[in-house]
Protein backbone atom coordinates (compact mmCIF):
# COMPACT_ATOMS: atom_id res chain seq x y z
CA UNK A 1 0.00 0.00 0.00
CA UNK A 2 1.65 3.18 -1.20
CA UNK A 3 -0.11 5.56 1.37
CA UNK A 4 1.11 9.15 0.20
CA UNK A 5 0.28 8.36 -3.48
CA UNK A 6 -3.03 7.16 -2.02
CA UNK A 7 -3.50 10.34 -0.09
CA UNK A 8 -2.20 12.58 -2.36
CA UNK A 9 -5.07 11.02 -4.56
CA UNK A 10 -7.70 11.35 -3.33
CA UNK A 11 -7.34 14.50 -2.20
CA UNK A 12 -6.87 15.48 -5.68
CA UNK A 13 -9.91 14.08 -6.74
CA UNK A 14 -12.29 15.37 -3.76
CA UNK A 15 -10.77 19.23 -4.83
CA UNK A 16 -11.98 18.25 -8.35
CA UNK A 17 -15.14 16.95 -7.61
CA UNK A 18 -18.15 19.55 -7.19
CA UNK A 19 -20.82 19.44 -4.97
CA UNK A 20 -23.02 18.88 -8.15
CA UNK A 21 -21.76 16.55 -9.40
CA UNK A 22 -22.84 13.99 -6.79
CA UNK A 23 -26.41 15.31 -6.10
CA UNK A 24 -25.60 18.22 -3.41
CA UNK A 25 -26.46 21.46 -2.91
CA UNK A 26 -23.34 23.47 -3.64
CA UNK A 27 -24.63 25.61 -0.64
CA UNK A 28 -22.45 28.54 0.89
CA UNK A 29 -18.96 29.57 -0.04
CA UNK A 30 -16.24 27.35 -0.09
CA UNK A 31 -12.17 27.48 0.31
CA UNK A 32 -12.01 25.38 -3.14
CA UNK A 33 -14.84 24.33 -5.76
CA UNK A 34 -14.10 20.61 -4.21
CA UNK A 35 -15.98 18.53 -1.93
CA UNK A 36 -15.55 18.70 2.13
CA UNK A 37 -13.39 15.66 3.68
CA UNK A 38 -16.82 15.46 5.92
CA UNK A 39 -18.94 15.02 2.45
CA UNK A 40 -16.74 12.45 1.14
CA UNK A 41 -16.81 10.61 4.34
CA UNK A 42 -20.65 10.87 4.20
CA UNK A 43 -21.16 9.84 1.02
CA UNK A 44 -18.77 7.07 1.17
CA UNK A 45 -19.85 5.85 5.26
CA UNK A 46 -16.87 5.83 6.53
CA UNK A 47 -15.96 8.22 9.48
CA UNK A 48 -14.24 11.34 8.96
CA UNK A 49 -11.40 10.91 11.02
CA UNK A 50 -10.86 7.79 9.07
CA UNK A 51 -11.19 9.55 5.59
CA UNK A 52 -8.48 12.54 6.87
CA UNK A 53 -5.96 9.89 7.98
CA UNK A 54 -6.30 8.24 4.53
CA UNK A 55 -5.95 11.84 2.82
CA UNK A 56 -2.86 12.35 5.63
CA UNK A 57 -1.16 9.39 4.69
CA UNK A 58 -2.11 7.61 8.50
CA UNK A 59 -4.83 5.34 7.87
CA UNK A 60 -5.04 1.80 7.93
CA UNK A 61 -5.46 -0.36 4.53
CA UNK A 62 -9.04 0.25 3.39
CA UNK A 63 -11.38 -2.87 2.75
CA UNK A 64 -12.80 -3.45 -0.60
CA UNK A 65 -15.87 -2.11 -0.17
CA UNK A 66 -14.81 0.82 1.05
CA UNK A 67 -12.04 1.43 -1.77
CA UNK A 68 -15.62 0.63 -3.86
CA UNK A 69 -17.63 3.37 -1.50
CA UNK A 70 -14.94 6.11 -2.31
CA UNK A 71 -14.50 5.41 -5.65
CA UNK A 72 -18.36 5.46 -6.26
CA UNK A 73 -18.03 8.68 -3.96
CA UNK A 74 -15.80 10.97 -6.02
CA UNK A 75 -17.41 9.34 -9.25
CA UNK A 76 -13.83 7.87 -10.51
CA UNK A 77 -13.96 6.39 -14.46
CA UNK A 78 -12.68 2.88 -14.42
CA UNK A 79 -9.25 3.64 -14.69
CA UNK A 80 -9.37 6.08 -11.99
CA UNK A 81 -10.94 3.18 -9.91
CA UNK A 82 -8.36 0.83 -10.80
CA UNK A 83 -5.59 2.62 -10.00
CA UNK A 84 -6.94 3.66 -6.58
CA UNK A 85 -7.46 0.06 -5.74
CA UNK A 86 -3.98 -0.53 -6.95
CA UNK A 87 -2.67 2.41 -4.40
CA UNK A 88 -4.32 0.75 -1.74
CA UNK A 89 -2.55 -2.92 -2.39
CA UNK A 90 -5.94 -4.50 -3.18
CA UNK A 91 -6.96 -6.46 -6.08
CA UNK A 92 -10.31 -4.79 -7.61
CA UNK A 93 -13.31 -6.41 -7.24
CA UNK A 94 -15.12 -9.24 -8.78
CA UNK A 95 -16.74 -8.71 -12.31
CA UNK A 96 -18.48 -11.99 -11.94
CA UNK A 97 -22.13 -9.44 -10.67
CA UNK A 98 -23.30 -6.66 -11.79
CA UNK A 99 -20.73 -3.56 -12.17
CA UNK A 100 -21.48 -0.27 -9.95
CA UNK A 101 -18.71 2.26 -11.85
CA UNK A 102 -20.86 4.77 -14.11
CA UNK A 103 -19.06 5.74 -17.41
CA UNK A 104 -17.87 9.13 -17.29
CA UNK A 105 -19.84 10.61 -19.89
CA UNK A 106 -22.62 9.44 -18.40
CA UNK A 107 -21.88 11.06 -14.95
CA UNK A 108 -21.51 13.95 -17.37
CA UNK A 109 -24.98 13.56 -18.83
CA UNK A 110 -26.57 13.41 -15.11
CA UNK A 111 -24.53 17.12 -14.41
CA UNK A 112 -26.61 18.63 -17.54
CA UNK A 113 -29.80 17.01 -16.93
CA UNK A 114 -30.91 20.11 -14.71
CA UNK A 115 -34.55 19.86 -15.52
CA UNK A 116 -34.55 16.00 -15.47
CA UNK A 117 -34.20 13.99 -12.64
CA UNK A 118 -32.08 11.25 -13.34
CA UNK A 119 -30.42 8.33 -11.72
CA UNK A 120 -28.17 5.30 -12.92
CA UNK A 121 -29.14 1.68 -11.55
CA UNK A 122 -27.20 -1.25 -12.20
CA UNK A 123 -28.39 -5.22 -12.76
CA UNK A 124 -29.47 -5.80 -9.23
CA UNK A 125 -31.71 -2.41 -9.09
CA UNK A 126 -28.89 -0.79 -6.69
CA UNK A 127 -28.72 2.76 -7.24
CA UNK A 128 -25.08 3.63 -7.95
CA UNK A 129 -25.56 7.49 -9.44
CA UNK A 130 -27.49 10.32 -9.47
CA UNK A 131 -28.12 13.91 -9.91
CA UNK A 132 -29.42 16.72 -7.52
CA UNK A 133 -32.50 17.00 -9.17
CA UNK A 134 -33.37 13.16 -8.54
CA UNK A 135 -32.25 13.56 -4.65
CA UNK A 136 -34.98 16.37 -4.44
CA UNK A 137 -37.58 14.22 -5.80
CA UNK A 138 -37.26 11.16 -4.53
CA UNK A 139 -34.81 11.21 -1.20
CA UNK A 140 -31.05 11.80 -0.61
CA UNK A 141 -29.89 8.83 -1.38
CA UNK A 142 -26.18 9.66 -0.40
CA UNK A 143 -28.00 9.33 3.38
CA UNK A 144 -28.92 5.54 2.68
CA UNK A 145 -26.98 2.65 3.65
CA UNK A 146 -25.18 1.17 0.43
CA UNK A 147 -26.49 -1.61 0.85
CA UNK A 148 -30.01 -0.65 1.66
CA UNK A 149 -29.52 1.74 -2.04
CA UNK A 150 -31.82 -0.90 -3.79
CA UNK A 151 -35.03 0.17 -5.45
CA UNK A 152 -36.30 -3.80 -4.62
CA UNK A 153 -35.42 -3.78 -1.44
CA UNK A 154 -37.34 -0.70 -0.79
CA UNK A 155 -40.23 -1.49 -2.99
CA UNK A 156 -41.22 -4.66 -0.95
CA UNK A 157 -39.77 -3.97 2.46
CA UNK A 158 -40.57 -0.37 2.93
CA UNK A 159 -43.03 0.05 6.11
CA UNK A 160 -45.07 2.21 4.67
CA UNK A 161 -46.85 0.50 1.54
CA UNK A 162 -48.08 3.80 0.07
CA UNK A 163 -44.37 5.52 0.48
CA UNK A 164 -42.67 2.21 -1.02
CA UNK A 165 -42.45 3.68 -4.79
CA UNK A 166 -42.05 7.00 -3.97
CA UNK A 167 -45.79 7.42 -3.92
CA UNK A 168 -45.56 7.04 -7.71
CA UNK A 169 -48.45 5.71 -9.00
CA UNK A 170 -48.21 2.10 -10.65
CA UNK A 171 -46.30 0.18 -7.77
CA UNK A 172 -47.59 -3.02 -8.56
CA UNK A 173 -46.49 -2.88 -12.02
CA UNK A 174 -42.77 -1.66 -10.55
CA UNK A 175 -43.22 -4.44 -8.30
CA UNK A 176 -44.00 -7.31 -11.27
CA UNK A 177 -41.31 -5.15 -13.47
CA UNK A 178 -38.44 -5.33 -11.12
CA UNK A 179 -38.46 -8.77 -9.69
CA UNK A 180 -38.84 -10.14 -13.46
CA UNK A 181 -35.57 -8.35 -14.24
CA UNK A 182 -33.93 -8.89 -11.27
CA UNK A 183 -34.80 -12.64 -12.03
CA UNK A 184 -32.75 -11.90 -14.96
CA UNK A 185 -30.14 -10.37 -13.90
CA UNK A 186 -29.85 -13.72 -11.51
CA UNK A 187 -29.45 -15.88 -14.59
CA UNK A 188 -26.67 -13.67 -16.26
CA UNK A 189 -24.86 -13.31 -13.14
CA UNK A 190 -25.10 -17.14 -11.04
CA UNK A 191 -22.57 -16.79 -8.56
CA UNK A 192 -23.04 -13.22 -7.27
CA UNK A 193 -23.65 -13.08 -3.75
CA UNK A 194 -25.44 -9.72 -3.39
CA UNK A 195 -28.14 -11.26 -6.03
CA UNK A 196 -28.08 -14.46 -4.05
CA UNK A 197 -28.54 -12.32 -0.49
CA UNK A 198 -30.96 -9.54 -1.78
CA UNK A 199 -33.70 -12.60 -3.90
CA UNK A 200 -33.65 -15.08 0.15
CA UNK A 201 -34.13 -11.50 1.95
CA UNK A 202 -37.02 -10.77 -0.03
CA UNK A 203 -38.53 -14.01 -0.52
CA UNK A 204 -38.21 -14.52 3.64
CA UNK A 205 -39.47 -11.44 4.63
CA UNK A 206 -42.07 -10.34 1.18
CA UNK A 207 -44.89 -12.32 0.65
CA UNK A 208 -45.76 -10.54 -2.44
CA UNK A 209 -41.92 -10.80 -3.57
CA UNK A 210 -42.00 -14.59 -2.87
CA UNK A 211 -45.32 -14.99 -5.05
CA UNK A 212 -43.81 -13.22 -8.01
CA UNK A 213 -40.40 -14.40 -7.78
CA UNK A 214 -42.25 -18.28 -8.22
CA UNK A 215 -44.12 -17.31 -11.14
CA UNK A 216 -40.87 -17.14 -13.27
CA UNK A 217 -41.98 -14.13 -15.41
CA UNK A 218 -39.52 -11.94 -17.10
CA UNK A 219 -40.37 -8.81 -18.36
CA UNK A 220 -39.18 -5.05 -19.77
CA UNK A 221 -40.37 -2.00 -19.92
CA UNK A 222 -39.31 1.56 -20.89
CA UNK A 223 -41.43 4.24 -20.82
CA UNK A 224 -43.99 5.05 -18.17
CA UNK A 225 -46.40 7.76 -17.15
CA UNK A 226 -46.17 8.51 -13.54
CA UNK A 227 -48.33 10.54 -11.37
CA UNK A 228 -46.80 11.81 -8.25
CA UNK A 229 -47.48 13.50 -4.85
CA UNK A 230 -43.98 15.10 -3.42
CA UNK A 231 -44.50 16.72 0.12
CA UNK A 232 -43.52 20.18 -1.41
CA UNK A 233 -44.88 20.58 -4.35
CA UNK A 234 -47.51 18.49 -4.68
CA UNK A 235 -49.06 16.67 -7.25
CA UNK A 236 -46.62 15.77 -10.59
CA UNK A 237 -47.72 14.54 -13.75
CA UNK A 238 -43.94 12.68 -14.83
CA UNK A 239 -42.89 10.78 -17.68
CA UNK A 240 -40.58 8.15 -17.17
CA UNK A 241 -38.12 6.90 -19.49
CA UNK A 242 -35.27 3.94 -19.11
CA UNK A 243 -32.54 4.36 -21.17
CA UNK A 244 -29.49 1.52 -21.38
CA UNK A 245 -26.03 2.25 -21.02
CA UNK A 246 -24.35 0.29 -23.30
CA UNK A 247 -21.74 -2.64 -22.51
CA UNK A 248 -22.72 -2.38 -18.77
CA UNK A 249 -25.64 -3.94 -17.85
CA UNK A 250 -26.82 -0.48 -16.56
CA UNK A 251 -29.94 1.74 -17.06
CA UNK A 252 -30.19 5.42 -16.61
CA UNK A 253 -33.88 6.49 -15.54
CA UNK A 254 -35.34 9.68 -16.45
CA UNK A 255 -37.74 11.77 -14.77
CA UNK A 256 -39.51 14.69 -16.87
CA UNK A 257 -42.62 16.83 -17.09
CA UNK A 258 -43.53 18.28 -20.30
CA UNK A 259 -42.59 21.95 -20.42
CA UNK A 260 -44.93 24.54 -19.67
CA UNK A 261 -46.91 22.08 -17.33
CA UNK A 262 -47.67 22.81 -13.69
CA UNK A 263 -45.21 19.58 -12.83
CA UNK A 264 -42.34 21.43 -15.20
CA UNK A 265 -42.62 24.26 -13.14
CA UNK A 266 -42.32 22.09 -9.85
CA UNK A 267 -39.55 20.28 -10.91
CA UNK A 268 -37.71 23.15 -11.94
CA UNK A 269 -38.56 24.73 -8.48
CA UNK A 270 -36.73 21.86 -6.90
CA UNK A 271 -33.98 21.59 -8.81
CA UNK A 272 -33.44 25.47 -7.29
CA UNK A 273 -33.88 24.92 -4.16
CA UNK A 274 -32.81 20.90 -3.96
CA UNK A 275 -33.03 19.01 -0.64
CA UNK A 276 -33.01 21.77 1.68
CA UNK A 277 -36.18 22.93 3.35
CA UNK A 278 -38.62 23.78 0.89
CA UNK A 279 -40.88 26.36 3.15
CA UNK A 280 -37.95 28.04 4.39
CA UNK A 281 -37.04 28.44 0.51
CA UNK A 282 -40.55 29.45 -0.78
CA UNK A 283 -40.98 32.28 2.00
CA UNK A 284 -37.51 33.63 1.15
CA UNK A 285 -39.00 34.15 -2.20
Amino acid sequence: MDRTELGEFLRSKRERTRPQDVGLPAGTVRRTPGLRREEVARLAHISVEYYTRLEQARGSSPSRRVLGELARALRLSTDERDHLFDLAGVAPESPAGPRSDVPATVLNLLEHLTDVAAFVVNARYDVIAWNGLAAALFEDFSAVPPARRNLIYRHFLHPDPAARHYGMSGAEEFGRLAVGQLRAAAGRYPTDPQIHALVDTLYRRSAEFAQLWDVHHVETGHHHRKTMHHPMVGTLELNCDTLAVPMRDQYLVCFTAQRGSPSHDALRLLSVVGTQDMSTAMDNE
